[in-house]
């Protein structure tokens, strides 16, 4: 049985909005219990399934997208970018790395996040922290900043109106393989990546025609598998989107395939643990710095008491300087353990800094010495590195320094356009994917 909201919130329930209006909440609330859901219990199934390939060595994930959706993002411009970068990185990924590759997008519903204070201050005015489009608004006013409940159900309609073009194009022909040259056609030219992605795309093609002329065509070749996923993180929209499943009569959290809990949430005995206990779905849960290994081992006995394999995955996030010293223990004693868990790499959370023109920023070296630190402590300790989870734009935004287009701090005014953390472009995310690949190689 799933506990009531209330019963959640008095368990203790991690940076939640308050709401000035009860009655508000509870509107919202009621309104969205009674909305279709917006995946489907059998998907994500399937979605488990995949995953459990990955926690075996069989596949690798790549999950990726926007640090935090906006409203005003969902256009079919938008959705499209987003949706090409993630497939070039998984062609490449494929391809070059020689392994089937989980595609999981960090969108529909990645509407709410974190933060570290509960309100932010400018000069002499003090106000509530921007929470995401979910909770409030990012213009610094009072109006703005009051969490709105009926957010929510933006949040809803966002995410369908996002899954209703992500199927629409991964089912009406964009993502046919045959369209590999299509997905490069606006990209920077002079770009070595680009220059680069064209010689192998111009290899699949020629593979593909070698298929045909033999008579095989299989429909992997048209489509692909795609999944939505975000941070579970504000339980009234979380726990209103949780239904049971006609089939199993089992709850399932229908606003996404895959939920995660993040580093801020993931106490043992919070809320947002006991939540996501109860649902079917597959989850994640970040491990930061602090993760112990028995905090790992607890967490795993709590959300896969049955050792479920596909159910649970840990995605790490340390920071470059501290993966190859803080990974190891965590990675040992749970496989030492038998736990079913497949290990992902975020090399975006831990290798945040703030420039001194004042933008928050990322070092593309540090993103890959994490990934590559990932890499190496599985190789030295025979275990498998499951795969990555980036925040990344198909736009050329301006929010990372350095990659192959050498990016400085004196750049990131040119185009910086994250409201919350700064995100890898289209040419940076198709380098980490040739890099990444080249690890996969290896491993």
């Amino acid at each position: 049985m799933i506990p009531d909201l209330a019963a959640l919130h008095a368990q203790g329930a991690a940076q939640q909005p308050t709401y000035p209006d009860s009655e508000a909440v509870d509107a919202a609330v009621a309104r969205l219990r009674h909305f279709p859901p917006l995946v489907f219990a059998g998907e994500c199934d399937e979605l488990k399934t995949k995953l459990a390939a990955v926690s075996r060595g069989e596949a690798f994930l790549l999950q990726g997208g926007d640090c935090a959706e906006t409203f005003a993002g969902v256009t079919a411009d938008n959705v499209k970018n987003k949706l090409r970068v993630l497939l070039q990185m998984a062609v490449v990924l494929t391809y070059a790395g020689s392994v089937p590759v989980v595609k999981l997008g960090r969108l529909a519903g990645q509407y709410a996040k974190p933060r570290s204070s509960d309100t932010e201050t400018r000069g002499d005015v003090t106000l509530p922290a921007y929470r995401g489009d979910a909770v409030n608004g990012f213009d610094f006013t009072p109006e703005a900043r009051t969490p709105d409940p009926q957010r929510l159900v933006d949040v809803y309609n966002a995410s369908a109106a996002t899954l209703n073009l992500i199927r629409a194009f991964v089912n009406g022909g964009y993502a046919d393989l045959r369209q590999v040259h299509t997905w490069n056609n606006d990209f920077v030219r002079e770009s070595p990546h680009a220059q680069r992605y064209e010689l192998m795309a111009g290899e699949i093609e020629r593979a593909l025609t070698f298929m045909k002329a033999i008579g095989a065509d299989p429909d992997e070749f048209h489509r692909v598998d795609f999944h939505s996923s975000h941070e579970a993180l504000v339980l009234e929209y979380e726990h209103a989107m949780t239904r049971i499943d006609s089939r199993t009569e089992l709850p399932y959290d229908v606003s996404s395939h895959f939920v995660w809990i993040g580093e801020r949430t993931r106490q043992l005995d919070g809320a947002h643990v006991e939540l996501l206990s109860r649902i079917q779905n597959p989850i994640g849960v970040k491990l930061g710095p602090t993760s112990t290994a028995d905090d790992a081992l607890a967490l795993a006995a709590k959300l896969n008491p049955t050792n479920e394999a596909g159910r649970l995955t840990f995605i790490t996030r340390f920071g470059a300087g501290k993966i190859r010293h803080g990974l190891p223990s965590l990675v040992e004693k749970v496989t030492a353990a038998g736990v079913n868990v497949a290990w992902v790499c975020d090399p975006m959370h831990g290798n945040t800094f703030e420039a001194s023109s004042g933008y928050k920023t990322r070092a593309f070296d540090d993103v890959i010495e994490e990934v590559q630190g990932f890499f190496d402590v599985h190789r030295s300790l025979g275990t498998w590195p499951g795969g990555v989870h980036v925040e990344l734009t198909g736009d050329d935004v301006t929010e990372c320094v350095g990659g192959g287009e050498e990016l400085a701090e004196i750049d990131l005014g040119n185009r910086y356009e994250s409201v919350c953390d700064p995100r890898l472009n289209r040419v940076q995310s198709l380098e980490l994917s040739f890099l990444v690949a080249e690890m996969l190689r290896k491993a």
